[in-house]
């Protein structure tokens, strides 16, 4: 049978990152029979993704900035080793539209959303203006004067006051907790509104700032969207990301065990409502707040593959970087919404686990001199590491992801405590 004259199949899959987010993208491409490249810098040259690729070219010495956050370095790793996609992961240039664009002028298939709707969802006080004219619910908040941040504290103290205490100051360009400051006092504001900017301004080269309305002891839930080049928009149910150590998640759970049928149904709506504005393709996250008068509201928007994907995949039974490659091909979508719906089963847990010292939670780098790694019936363990390695400085301590699923939320619990004991 002939293909499409839209199918454009991909014979060799650049992954433009390291660590165990590299190795699990590159054990899907090697299940479909495409070719894998990694790239590595000076002291990942031994590890996982770099043994396990087809082929790998090194990009440079240890900082991110010198290796892997240099797109011309990435682009010169492409020609070399004749790939003709790039899987950029998550992080680094995950979400950087000038790399997706770079990639398109290449000729290189870039696996994920357009560079349009990267810039669209990147900015957040863009995004809050994009969902909303799409009817996707936001946080009440104010995004400055001229819609694009506060160019002082006084101007977001006024504003503050009309929306009224506590507020969040966030980054606009800002993710992980940085750029981020809880405010409950007309008096904290200056001084917070000074250490939000100069924070964002180290963590993103922008220090524009908004302002929200801080929602009390809400939960944290996430919509999995999916996209393609055929106008099919679909949701894959939520995740409960409300488990957190200093704004960055630490336990994630799917589904959750607060959201029923019906409001995932709507929450879903949303999600769908918000990508569909971009014309959204390929893998993509929008993050709600949920407060506990059940009200939902739109946070901001990831425009690539989460961490904690996996707890979606176990309990859909899908790859869902099987489906990111499907549609940087130009194939639709595997499954209409009514068939995930009904393919949803059982409950599974996500624990990231950390190189750190467990009372200081500061990154512990060094050599693993001993690991013993859980099994036994659905137990998965995305890994970036192995005894002997050596766990570099200067990239981000989480080193694997431990991933269980059982029948129902109490025995995926007790799966994961007993993985954990192991």
């Amino acid at each position: 049978m002939s293909q499409s004259p839209s199918i454009k199949p991909i014979r060799r899959v650049l992954v433009a990152n390291r660590g165990e987010i590299a190795v699990r993208v590159m054990r899907t491409c090697q299940e479909r029979g495409i070719e894998t490249v990694a790239v590595y810098s000076d002291v990942d040259r031994l590890a996982p993704h770099v043994q396990i690729a087809d082929a790998a070219i090194a990009i440079g010495p240890a900082p991110a900035a010198q290796s892997y956050l240099v797109i011309e370095k990435i682009l010169d790793a492409c020609r070399a080793s004749g790939a003709d996609a790039v899987h950029p992961g998550y992080g680094f240039l995950s979400e950087n539209e000038d790399f997706a664009d770079a990639c398109s002028a290449a000729g290189i298939t870039f696996i994920g959303p357009s560079a349009d709707a990267m810039r669209k969802m990147g900015s957040k006080t863009e995004a809050r203006k994009t969902v909303t004219a799409a009817g996707t619910p936001v946080v009440p908040g104010d995004n400055g004067p001229a819609g694009d941040g506060f160019p002082s504290a006084e101007e977001a103290l006024l504003a503050a006051k009309k929306i009224g205490f506590p507020v969040l100051l966030k980054a606009a360009a800002g993710g992980g907790g940085k750029g981020m400051r809880l405010v409950a006092t007309e008096a904290e504001l200056p001084a917070a509104f000074d250490g939000a900017r100069r924070e964002a301004t180290a963590a993103f080269g922008d220090g524009t700032i908004y302002l929200e309305k801080a929602i009390q002891r809400p939960r944290h839930i996430e919509i999995q969207i999916f996209g393609d080049t055929h106008g099919n928009l679909v949701h894959l149910g939520e995740r409960d990301c409300s488990i957190q150590r200093r704004h960055q998640k630490v336990i994630e759970e799917a589904p959750s065990p607060v959201v029923s049928a019906e409001l995932r149904g709507r929450m879903g709506v949303a999600a769908v409502a918000a990508a569909r504005a971009v014309a959204y393709v390929g893998a993509g996250t929008c993050e709600f707040l949920l407060g506990a008068d059940g009200g939902f509201y739109f946070l901001e928007m990831n425009t690539r593959l989460q961490v904690e994907h996996p707890v979606t995949e176990m309990i859909y039974g899908l790859d869902l970087v099987a489906w990111q490659l499907d549609v940087a091909e130009g194939r639709p979508l595997p499954m209409t919404q009514e068939q995930l719906d009904a393919r949803r089963r059982g409950h599974a847990l996500e624990c990231r686990i950390y190189a750190e010292d467990p009372v200081k939670f500061l990154p512990s780098p060094g050599r693993i001199t001993h690991l013993r790694v859980p099994d036994g019936p659905y137990v998965r363990n995305d890994s970036g590491c192995y005894e002997g390695a050596d766990i570099p400085v200067h990239y981000d301590p989480m080193i694997s992801k431990l991933v269980v699923w059982g029948e129902d939320r109490k025995a995926a619990v007790a799966r994961m405590r007993r993985a954990l004991d192991e």
